[in-house]
């Protein structure tokens, strides 16, 4: 049956796309989609464990090895009723690139509900140069993101209620940074801290850690959730001893040990793990697949960030894979673009914010300048109000720095 006249959907009739920030940008620190790209003494580049610690040289500062060099990819849309949509992710100059001068042929002249489609194509057409992740996989997730965005503005509703409508009326939030005695203080949950140490450092970087985790458990007491992001620099075996001396600190969470494809450290990690503590991952997974091997070796909670999975179709896949299985998926940060989905989900019973001020000590956006009207947790909780404008409720900042520089 034809659609009445007046809910005949537009076209889509452009796709363009920008980046900030990264290397190839004469302006840095600026933040935004690549929200790494900071400036300096900010707590997010202070001497975290990577895997790139056991080189002395790049060991203080995760910029120094590269971590900001891609910077913001923006993404815009536009329908051939005038209505614009676009969203945001990693993956600077070289996502403006795979858009325009490719991805482009799969999005322009469909229809705007053609979601699905589309992203199917774009996956299955990269797969000769995406590797299952990086920086290909982030800039689809880009494209699909900036999609649902105009799909909710054509229709007037936020994307959340496209997706089938909230399941709760607030979403409750942990905050991961340097402090979360001041993180306690707003209203969240649970504090995220970074490891400063890795298997090079042997068992002076576990004492060091330890002692980290000890004070910030006498700091908070002992109902505040405590949690350790690893960021992929660890063994089995430096793992399973951080995880045995942070077990009398109550640690909630050990995240990220290793680098996603090692999906057998997972497996024995989790057989080694203390009773009681989860094993949490996902964030640099860049497929479903990957997800369902994550899922297969005991993964307690699945984390995809979903500017870098495959966007809002991708995590609706991840969160269903998690949900057959008794698991949770709480996405890595993300803000709006997780916001939209989670408060959906049933199997994610709080979420991530990510403190981007610089000392952990006050509620910056997490894509600060780039989104204007991103909203943020009151007192550690978004309630689905804050969520009920159009697409994803927020608009771009046109005053950032933001460069063309490619034109199909």
């Amino acid at each position: 049956m034809a659609l009445a006249p007046s809910l005949k959907l537009p076209t889509i009739t452009h796709i363009r796309a920008y980046s900030m920030g990264g290397a190839a940008a004469k302006v840095h620190g600026q933040g935004g989609g690549d929200y790494h790209d900071q400036g300096k003494d900010h707590w997010i580049d202070d001497h975290i464990a990577t895997p790139m610690s056991k080189y002395e040289e790049y060991k203080q500062s995760r910029q120094s090895f590269g971590i900001n060099v891609l910077g913001t990819l923006v993404v815009e849309v536009e329908a051939s009723d005038g209505t614009t949509g676009f969203a945001i992710s990693t993956a600077g100059n070289p996502g403006c690139f795979i858009v325009e001068h490719h991805l482009s042929r799969f999005v322009e002249g469909k229809r705007v509900d053609q979601i699905k489609l589309i992203h199917d194509q774009m996956l299955n057409s990269t797969l000769f140069y995406s590797g299952g992740g990086g920086v290909v996989i982030n800039t689809i997730s880009c494209v699909d993101l900036a999609l649902w965005d105009l799909y909710g503005k054509v229709l007037n509703l936020p994307v959340y209620k496209l997706l089938g409508g909230a399941v709760r009326d607030t979403i409750h939030f942990y905050a991961t940074g340097a402090r979360p005695d001041l993180a306690q203080k707003m209203g969240f949950i649970g504090g995220k801290m970074p490891t400063h140490w890795g298997p090079a450092d042997d068992d002076e970087g576990i004492e060091k850690d330890i002692a980290m985790l000890a004070d910030m458990r006498e700091k908070v007491g002992d109902k505040f959730w405590l949690m350790f992001d690893c960021w992929m620099s660890q063994t089995v075996n430096y793992a399973t001893k951080l995880a045995h001396a942070a077990a009398p600190y109550k640690l909630k969470w050990i995240e990220e040990c290793f680098p996603p494809n090692q999906i057998e450290s997972y497996r024995q990690l989790k057989k080694n793990m203390p009773a009681g503590m989860l094993m949490t991952t996902g964030e640099h997974t860049g497929t479903i697949e990957g997800f369902k091997e994550l899922s297969d070796a005991g993964v307690d909670i699945l984390q995809p960030d979903v500017g870098w999975c495959g966007g809002v179709t991708s995590l609706c896949e991840i969160a269903a894979i998690a949900k057959s299985r008794g698991q949770l998926v709480v996405p890595h940060g993300s803000s709006v673009y997780s916001h939209h989905a989670v408060i959906t989900f049933t199997n994610t019973p709080f979420s991530e914010f990510l403190m981007t001020s610089p000392h952990a000590d006050s509620l910056r956006p997490q894509f600060d300048p780039v989104l204007v009207g991103e909203p943020v947790p009151e007192g550690g909780i978004m309630t689905a109000e804050q969520l009920d404008k159009p697409g994803f409720g927020v608009e771009l900042n046109r005053d950032c720095p933001l460069e063309r520089p490619f034109q199909h």
